[in-house]
Parts: structure tokens; C-alpha cells; sequence
């Protein structure tokens, strides 16, 4: 695609990246028809094709409007579009750089400035963000149906494994996991202390800096990176990888090295961090020769599993969640378009909250439609998502192995 950017952008870091990602696309349409928003909404510009035009335009020096920045808001960044790509389009980084021009250019109305600023600055900060979840769920009958979707009622973690081992790995608690779902984390040092690792957690490490970045935030969100970078770097000779049990935060630590390749302080330290975080899909077919042995006969339930976009998308990791189930006796499935989102999308079920619910209901339909006895994913955001329209169970598939450890 022929460009000509403006001068307020033009040999800017931002501005060299976009014109080559623009210039990478062929116009051909193929990302349209996996597109979940255009699949909805029948519209070109609700479309990856559409929205690289607009964002295009923006670059070029046109005027900017409401009706471009909502087109853009839209968009759930699923990178289903990436997968489908022939060209190799980085339409994630592309959609990063062109909402942040628009955000800046374009001033919103007041009522989603403050919705906007209260998820920025309270979902990133664990210290505001449990016990405001704490008070919903005290309060959850007085809450609206909607309000109530938002807030999951959590179970016991159970205990953290005391036991020490030579093989080391660190894990991300991050923010709002803590809170909603802190099963899935004390899940995962069960399981990987069964195999012989601990895992171990930097108290100062927190939100992986993807809300804030993805709402436009960018130095905010860069700041969250840096502060990571900061809280792992002591101990990073001692682990052998950074764990992700999140495949949301996985997919943008491991792009650390890219974002923050301009600043000299951190750069060569963000490219160590990404190149040692792996999400926990990785990691754990390592150990299915083991996980294997002590499933030997034991039937599992009938499961159903969602991969998230982050995962199947973003990090471009497919099977390796199923051949771990299936080693531990687990009847998986995947179910009809599993490769469209699920409505999720980080902050998105809050700001667009009727096309997430609509795709969710999609979603639902489809892995109700395989009969499962329980749902899993690989994300936070996906796992309450769901659950929120469905009796079914939903948790995180490394829960799922390890309430069957504790049976075996």
C-alpha cells in the first residue's frame, strides 16, 4: 500500500513502523471474513481492511473524528487478522500506534473519559483493584445483573508449595488475577512442585502494562514494563523462564524487547525478559511423559477449550494446551470457529459491552454445542467472560490437572 505520511509523524520511530506495516498490505480482504466485529456489524470500516484505511488517512494528515476513533475502538485487537494475513501484516501494532494519534486528536465524551480513566488507573494497581472487588462482592445483591457478571465469586486457593527445588521459575501474579482468580497461580506451583520445579514470584512485579497500553496510555503502560523489568532482574540468573499463566500478559512481556527498544536504559534488559518468558502451554508439555504415567487409566471429564486470542493469535501457540489434557486422561474439544474471541478482549466487555456479550453468546453456543461437562481457557479475562453466561464451570485448564493430581 502506497503512503505518504504527514510531516507530524513522518521519520518518527512510531511513524517508520507504521508506514512499512502499511506498506505490507495488499488490500486482498482475507483478514475481513475472520474478522468477529465485521462478521457482526457488515461493515468495511468495522473491519481490519477498513480500519488500516482509516488509520491510513489519520497518518497521511486528513482530518481526524468521533466516527473514525469509534470505528478503531471497535476493534477487539484479537490479531485473528494476523493469523490470516498472506502478507504479514502487523495489524497490532499498526491499530497501537494509529488509536493513540486519534486519542490525542479527538476529545471523547465526559462519560467515557472518567469510565476510561478509572479502568487505567484502577485495574492496573492491585492495591485499589482487590479491595474494590472485595466491596462488589460484599455488596453483589445490590449490584445490577450486569455488575454482577463482572464480579466472579473466587474459591480457596489453597495452600502454596513449601517445597524447594534446584529447577526455579518465576511467575507473573499480576493484577487483576489475584483478586478474581487466585486459584490459578497456587494451581500452578502445585502442579510444576508435583514435577519438580518451584515456582517463585517478584513481590514488586505487578500489571504487565497492557491496559494501560492498550488504552492509549503508552508511557503509563511503558512505565508498568519498566517496573517488571526492575522487580525480575535480581533474580533472573536463578530461574530458568518467566511463566505466564495469563496468555494475555504472556503475549505482551514477550513483545518487552520491541516496545522498549528505544530506551538505552532498558532495552537490552527487556529483549533478556522477552526472550525468557514462555507462557505456560510452553512449558508444560515438557513433563506430559510424567503427567502421562501417573493419569495412566484415569478418565478425565469432558472438556471443552477455549483458546484465547492472546494465545492462538498473539503468541501463535495452538495444541499445545490439548496435548497436555489429553495426556492427563482429559476428553478435550475444540468447538465450531474456535478461532474467533470470545468478546473478552481485556478491557472491551466494559467499553463495548454489546458486541462482547453478543460474541460471548456466540462463543458459548459453539462449546455448548460439544457437550462438555466443563469449559477451560488459558486467560483470566476469557474465563469470567464466559462464566458469566453459562451454568457450566469455566476455570483455567491448569486447575483442571491439578484438582486431578490431588485424586491420584
Amino acid at each position: 500500500m502506497q503512503t505518504n505520511l504527514a510531516d507530524f509523524i513522518k521519520g518518527t520511530r512510531e511513524g517508520d513502523e507504521a508506514e512499512a506495516i502499511l506498506r505490507a498490505c495488499v488490500h486482498c480482504g482475507f483478514c475481513t471474513a475472520t474478522c468477529p466485529t465485521y462478521q457482526l456489524l457488515g461493515d468495511e470500516l468495522d473491519g481490519p481492511r477498513g480500519r488500516i484505511y482509516l488509520m491510513k488517512q489519520v497518518l497521511e494528515g486528513a482530518e481526524v473524528t468521533r466516527k473514525t476513533q469509534i470505528h478503531l475502538d471497535r476493534c477487539l485487537t484479537c490479531r485473528n487478522c494476523e493469523t490470516t494475513c498472506p502478507s504479514g501484516v502487523k495489524y497490532g501494532r499498526l491499530v497501537d500506534i494509529g488509536r493513540k494519534v486519534v486519542e490525542d486528536r479527538v476529545q471523547r465524551p465526559l462519560g467515557e473519559r472518567i469510565k476510561r480513566t478509572v479502568l487505567k488507573e484502577a485495574l492496573p494497581r492491585k492495591w485499589l483493584f482487590t479491595p474494590a472487588f472485595k466491596a462488589g462482592q460484599l455488596f453483589r445483591p445490590l449490584l445490577s445483573p450486569k455488575l454482577q457478571d463482572k464480579l466472579p465469586r473466587t474459591t480457596n486457593p489453597g495452600k502454596w508449595p513449601t517445597r524447594t527445588h534446584a529447577r526455579k521459575m518465576l511467575v507473573l501474579e499480576g493484577c487483576v488475577q489475584p483478586a478474581m482468580a487466585p486459584n490459578i497461580n497456587a494451581a500452578t506451583a502445585r502442579v510444576l512442585d508435583a514435577v519438580g520445579v518451584q515456582l517463585v514470584m517478584a513481590p514488586k512485579a505487578g500489571c504487565c502494562g497492557a491496559v494501560r497500553y492498550h488504552m492509549n496510555d503508552h508511557e503509563g503502560g511503558l512505565a508498568d514494563m519498566r517496573r517488571n523489568i526492575d522487580a525480575w532482574w535480581p533474580m533472573i540468573e536463578q530461574v530458568e523462564a518467566i511463566v505466564m499463566t495469563a496468555s494475555g500478559c504472556g503475549v505482551t512481556v514477550k513483545e518487552y524487547g520491541h516496545l522498549l527498544e528505544h530506551d538505552s536504559a532498558y532495552a537490552a534488559k527487556a529483549r533478556r525478559i522477552s526472550e525468557m518468558t514462555r507462557d505456560l502451554s510452553e512449558i508444560m508439555p515438557a513433563f506430559e511423559t510424567e503427567l502421562a504415567a501417573r493419569f495412566a487409566g484415569k478418565v478425565g471429564p469432558r472438556v471443552a477449550f477455549h483458546p484465547p486470542c492472546t494465545l492462538q493469535h498473539g503468541q501463535q501457540i495452538r495444541g499445545k494446551v490439548e496435548g497436555v489434557l489429553r495426556a492427563c486422561g482429559v476428553d478435550v474439544k475444540l468447538c465450531a470457529d474456535n478461532h474467533l474471541c470470545c468478546g473478552s478482549a481485556g478491557t472491551y466487555s466494559v467499553l463495548q459491552p454489546e458486541l462482547s456479550t453478543e460474541l460471548r453468546d456466540r462463543k458459548l453456543a459453539n462449546l455448548h454445542a460439544t457437550r462438555p461437562e466443563v469449559i477451560v481457557s488459558a486467560n483470566i479475562g476469557c474465563v469470567t467472560h464466559l462464566q458469566s453466561g453459562t451454568d457450566t464451570p469455566v476455570s483455567h485448564w491448569i486447575e483442571l490437572i491439578d484438582q486431578a493430581l490431588k485424586t491420584t
